[in-house]
């Protein structure tokens, strides 16, 4: 087993200034964490009847479809406003530097299904939480949400998830 956080890259003031981007292509970019990453999140949900796993854009398909396919579930791509090309649900959320608003295709989950939410990073829980809600719009029952990376401390980003199953493959301290 390797150390996860040894293959994340920081890079100051991206995309703006004052936020520390954490940076997951590097661990992408190396098969041992990348396979371990995805076995991590397939072991922690494998006995949990997943029907669907939900990733949020961009970082989130590299990942997203992996855990599918192993979960044998089907795939649902969260993205930005915009993008996708059918009739949408859409959700505003706050980000650490602004406001953004994603949309999942209102047909991809039929009432009911188990759905795992998968994102690359945990920080003010924003995003998450508009995932969770574009899921529960379209009548799916989150059974839970897997990151790479939750940033811990000051941002309190599972706080806004409580009551669900998170996953997190690594926890990095962020100070006030």
């Amino acid at each position: 087993m390797v150390k996860l956080i040894d293959f994340i890259r920081n890079v100051p003031d991206w995309p703006v200034d004052g936020v520390q981007f954490k940076d997951i292509t590097t661990l992408c970019v190396n098969s041992i964490p990348f396979k371990e990453s995805i076995d991590k999140i397939v072991e922690h949900y494998k006995d949990k009847g997943i029907d669907k796993v939900a990733a949020i854009e961009a970082r989130g398909y590299v990942f997203g479809g992996a855990i599918a396919y192993l979960l044998d579930a089907g795939f649902i791509l969260i993205r930005k406003e915009g993008k996708l090309p059918w009739k949408c649900y859409q959700e505003e959320y706050e980000l650490e530097y602004g406001t953004d608003i994603i949309e999942m295709h209102q047909d991809a989950i039929n009432k009911g299904e188990k759905v795992l939410l998968f994102d690359d990073l945990l920080a003010t829980g924003g995003t998450a939480k508009a995932a969770i809600r574009l899921v529960e719009k379209a009548g799916g029952i989150v059974e839970g949400f897997a990151f790479v990376i939750e940033l811990t401390g000051s941002l309190h980003g599972r706080d806004k998830l409580e009551g669900y199953d998170i996953l997190a493959l690594v926890q990095i301290p962020v100070e006030e």
